[in-house]
This record gives structure tokens, sequence and C-alpha cells, in this order.
């Protein structure tokens, strides 16, 4: 039997046929059905052409992404890096509005602790200060201290030996 011949059975059948990437199935009286050793029949060659199409443009797309996000990457290390440079020179400025022999340095996970009055013998309040530059925003474990100390979840305790 020629290959002509079966591929013509096999479209006048009522076969089914499942797809092993996707699962669907389909009848075989609906597929474009060909001889490979031929010449691709125009309809398989146009599918072929929007395959082809549609994964350049997947290929260009992902390039895409992953250049913004190497970018993105880039630019948030170098804003922490920024911040973290900064955080440490802040205090020292004539904008940081609270006494530094108040200040107490922690940088994680929140950078100061103001001990409001401490240097005058009477602590009236204690602030915390978290010094953020640019668009970055609160970490997760800033988060959690903001939340605490927002909802008034702050202890004291003292222990002894």
């Amino acid at each position: 039997m020629k290959t002509q011949d079966i591929i013509e059975q096999l479209k006048k059948s009522q076969l089914i046929a499942q797809c092993p990437k996707c699962d669907e199935t389909f009848d075989f009286s609906d597929a474009i059905l060909f001889d490979g050793t031929k010449k691709f029949p125009e309809e398989a060659l146009k599918i072929q052409e929007q395959l082809d199409e549609n994964y350049e443009n997947s290929v260009l797309e992902l390039k895409k992404k992953i250049e913004r996000a190497t970018k993105k990457a880039e630019v948030t290390t170098e804003a922490v890096n920024i911040g973290k440079s900064l955080e440490k020179i802040v205090p020292t400025m004539k904008e940081f509005k609270w006494a530094l022999p108040d200040s107490r340095f922690l940088f994680d996970p929140i950078d100061l602790v103001i001990f409001n009055g401490l240097s005058n013998r009477k602590v009236d309040s204690i602030s915390f200060i978290e010094i953020k530059t640019g668009k970055s925003y609160l970490n997760q474990h800033q988060k959690m201290v903001k939340r605490a100390i927002m909802e008034n979840k702050i202890g004291y305790c003292e222990m002894y030996d």
C-alpha cells in the first residue's frame, strides 16, 4: 500500500488521536496529514511559519525580561549600597533632628534607636528610625518591627545573673 493511500484512508476514517504534548484529542479527518518525504502542503508551511514566528517572539520577549531583571537587580544593588553608606552618615548631617548622643545604631533590622533626652538624663520617649533612600522600601523584617511598634507591642524586661 502506498503512503498516499494510507493518508487517504486515515482522512476518511473515524479514528481519534491524542496530542502527546497537550493531551488534546482530534479527529484524523481534521488533521493535516501528508507524506513527510515530499513537499510540505501550503497549509502545513503556514502553520510552521506561524509557530516559528511565535517562537522567535517568545525568545525576544524572554531576552527583554532577562535584560529588565538584570537592570533592576543592578539598580537595586546600587540603591542598597548607597543606602547603607548614607545611613551611616545621616546622623552627622544638619537635617538630623535627634541628638547624636541619644542615638544608638543598630543598622539591622532598623537603623537607629533614639533615646530622646538621654544626654540630658531624662528619657521622655524612644524613637525607632529607619533611613531609606530613593525608591527603596521596608523589607519583611522592618515591616514586622514597624507593625509591633505601631500596635504598641513593646515590652521591657530586666534580667539578673
